[in-house]
């Protein structure tokens, strides 16, 4: 017989959009983590008024911005002077704020893995608990075209042989008796439905999918675009709730004079029947907030025999669906990732792949798509140009010197 589970009692989760300043190297967290300790200590004050806030999740690039990919910064550069470890002195800043709030905290962070490899950093989600300890860390699967991070599929052979090949390993879920099932993915994760799935198909009850950027949350009309129409589905497919803060209005560096609002903010989070619970338009230092009734949706899993859509899932007319791969693995096991442009080329290859296969039938005309716009018409390394941009930080250098 199956044991039951401890009661959870309704909870109140927090998303927070923060105005950020991008980072030149580790130290400037610091800076972005002070604004983030102002917005939980208003949150939780004025929200808490309801019900007890169990979760405060914080979004993509709160701590860090996304220097890294607007210069293309090359890889191990990134990774050797910008980001951070888990758990390391950016965890334990936060880990201080869940215990005074006796709440627990999600957050990305591109962060290195040395224990898979060096010189490799991975778009990282990770939890704190309510005693300040990180209990989970999952590094995302699917990028944008503009972002360098390594993937586990990047280097597909050393993960398997460190974390081994199953569901567990690409989509771990954190259980927990006070809150449910946590499940995390970021961005560009949620563009592919097989993300949240593979989360649900491990025990996942609520999902966090932070940020997400213009054009895909400008796209439509009243608000949220692309971005709020994946993860309402993602939620009605599965039978669970979607917590999805988007990043503030972002300074490219302290030089900035005005942040750009590259999200467009439309954080929300959605119930387990797709609708939509909480929505903010604004992302400029403020927040959404949902009541979590996890004992309602283990219910609706249980009771129902029409719409907790997993339970009649056919298996195995899908599985050799994927039996082919599209995008090649293990690409940057032994190779450092590439820059945006070269990048470019490797998605071209995947677009050829699905025509060649004929899952997409090409246009009549061939016609330039999409490429890589750099900053600067002249030509030059990368790196060069990253060396000349620091400039930009110089305010920051001289008050930490």
């Amino acid at each position: 017989m199956t044991q039951r589970p401890a009661y959870v009692p309704p909870y109140l989760a927090i998303g927070l959009s923060t105005i950020v300043t991008g980072i030149a190297q580790r130290s400037h967290i610091r800076r972005n983590l002070e604004t983030i300790e102002e917005a939980i200590h208003a949150a939780v004050s004025i929200c808490s008024i309801n019900a007890p806030v169990k979760l405060v999740a914080l979004a993509e690039g709160a701590l860090t911005g996304f220097t890294d990919e607007i210069f293309d910064v090359p890889h191990v550069t990134a990774a050797r002077e910008m980001f951070i470890d888990i758990p390391g002195e950016e965890t334990e800043f936060l880990g201080r704020l869940a215990k005074l709030y006796d709440t627990y905290i999600i957050a990305q962070c591109k962060a290195r893995w040395p224990d898979v490899m060096d010189d490799r950093f991975f778009n990282t989600l990770f939890v704190i608990d309510p005693r300040g300890e990180v209990v989970h860390r999952a590094a995302k699967n699917h990028l944008w075209c503009r972002e360098r991070s390594c993937t586990p599929h990047d280097v597909y052979d050393r993960w398997v042989e460190r974390f081994g090949s199953g569901i567990d390993a690409f989509y771990p879920v954190l259980k927990t008796d006070d809150i449910g099932n946590i499940g995390t993915i970021c961005c560009s994760d949620g563009e592919y439905p097989e993300a949240v799935r593979a989360l649900a198909f491990n025990g996942a009850e609520v999902v966090y999918r932070p940020s997400e950027a213009m054009p895909m949350t400008g796209a439509g009309y009243p608000g949220g675009g692309t971005w709020m129409v994946q993860n309402r589905a993602h939620a009605e497919f599965n039978s669970l709730y979607m917590l999805c803060p988007n990043i503030g209005p972002v300074y490219l560096s302290p030089s900035s004079r005005h942040p750009i609002d590259i999200a467009g903010g439309n954080s929300h989070i959605v119930d387990y029947r797709g609708n939509v619970v909480s929505y903010s338009a604004s992302a400029a230092n403020t927040m959404v907030a949902g009541l979590i009734d996890i004992e309602a949706l283990r219910q609706f899993r249980a009771m129902n025999l029409n719409s907790n859509w997993m339970k009649d899932l056919r298996t195995e007319l899908f599985a050799s669906m994927y039996s082919n791969p599209i995008h090649p693995k293990n690409l940057w096991l032994r190779d450092d990732p590439k820059h945006h442009a070269e990048v470019d080329d490797i998605y071209r290859g995947n677009i050829a792949r699905l025509m060649e296969r004929g899952a997409w039938t090409p246009p009549s005309v061939a016609v330039p798509g999409a490429r890589y716009m750099p900053a600067s018409p002249e030509p030059s390394a990368p790196a060069a140009d990253w060396e000349k941009a620091k400039g930009m930080w110089a305010a920051w250098s001289s008050e930490e010197e």
